[in-house]
């Protein structure tokens, strides 16, 4: 149930910024980025960062885990569909044409969703978002639990490339007040939604290590 909440949560937020055009998720404008610069597909951008990600997640745990990876490429193919369907429906109600003071609030309305999404699927910690299970295993394998810290460091990457992008581009994509507030509050958000929201679902990091040891 939380997975499905949070995926469907997830896309519903990264649409609303989209829509929104006050600024997308961080590794999102990353790839705005290097689509104006290179002229690469967007999907096929977003869909690549995901197969990084997700190789990056084998490193990270130092094994092979071939179930994990398939299961977050299979995140992506319903995170890409849902997302299509929601800004298609935003498209269609016209939201794209609201006035500032209405798209400012909903470019930060969708990062608080899709923060709060990520909180949901990473305590259910079934199948997530490559890029989201990257910041699990930063935050409780290397940072003592600390979703500010995990949230961090993995945005470093996206920023290095929006930078080096917007030398040659002269300006920068895709970055706005919804960035920014990203950019800043993603990990208090989550960590505070892992308070707030359906406390009683707790982490399971402690019964999937112990699977994991099963296997080894």
């Amino acid at each position: 149930m939380a997975l499905v909440c949070g995926l469907i949560l997830n896309a519903f937020g990264n649409a609303l910024t989209i829509v929104s055009s006050c600024g997308s998720g961080i590794w999102t404008a990353a790839a705005v980025n290097i689509n104006k610069l290179l002229g690469f597909n967007l999907g096929l951008l977003i869909f690549t960062f995901g197969i990084i990600n997700a190789i990056t997640n084998q490193v990270l745990l130092r094994r092979i885990d071939i179930p994990r990876f398939v299961e977050e490429i299979i995140f992506i193919s319903g995170f890409s569909y849902f997302i299509n369907i929601f800004t298609r429906l935003f498209t269609t109600l016209g939201w794209e044409n609201s006035a500032i003071w209405i798209r400012i609030p909903m470019s930060l309305i969708g990062v608080m969703c899709f923060c709060t999404a990520i909180s949901l699927y990473q305590r259910a910690n079934l199948f997530m978002h490559p890029n989201d299970d990257t910041t699990n295993i930063l935050r409780f394998k290397f940072l003592n639990g600390s979703a500010i810290l995990s949230q961090l460091i993995d945005m470093i990457p996206p920023i290095i490339i929006i930078i080096v992008c917007s030398i040659p581009l002269g300006q920068v994509y895709s970055v706005g007040v919804g960035t920014i507030f990203s950019v800043i509050c993603n990990g208090i958000i989550i960590q505070n939604a892992d308070k707030l929201v359906f406390p009683s679902l707790k982490h399971n990091k402690n019964i999937n290590e112990q699977l994991q040891n099963k296997r080894e």
